[in-house]
C-alpha cells in the first residue's frame, strides 16, 4: 500500500467549533450568538431579532420550552429574557461555550 508524503493536519473534535440553530440546544447550557440568519419567508426577523439583543458574541441560553411541542421557548440573552417562537429561534446560530452555566 502506498501511502502519500504529504497530509493536511486533522483538527481535533474539541478544537472546532460546534454550530447549531438556537431551537435545537440543550436547556440551561449557555452559548454564544454566531450569527442571525435571514428566514426567506419573513426577511425582517432578523432585524427584529438583533434589535433586541441577539448580536454575535451575547451569551444565550434556553431556559425552558412549552408543553407541548416545545413551542415557544424562554431564551435568555444577555441580562433579558424572552420568549421566541421556534421560527424564530431557528434563525439564531449559536455556538458553544466549553462551560456550564453557573
Amino acid at each position: 500500500m502506498r501511502r502519500d508524503t504529504f497530509s493536511t493536519p486533522e483538527l481535533p473534535p474539541s478544537s472546532a467549533p460546534s454550530r447549531l440553530s438556537l431551537d435545537g440546544v440543550p436547556l440551561g447550557q449557555p452559548f454564544v450568538v454566531h450569527r442571525v440568519l435571514t428566514d426567506p419567508r419573513a426577511p425582517e426577523r432578523a432585524r427584529q431579532l438583533e434589535e433586541i439583543g441577539f448580536n454575535p458574541g451575547e451569551q444565550v441560553m434556553v431556559m425552558t420550552r412549552g408543553i407541548p411541542g416545545g413551542d415557544p421557548l424562554v431564551v435568555r440573552v444577555g441580562q433579558s429574557t424572552f420568549a421566541l417562537r421556534g421560527a424564530e429561534a431557528a434563525c439564531i446560530q449559536v455556538e458553544g461555550t466549553g462551560g456550564r452555566a453557573a
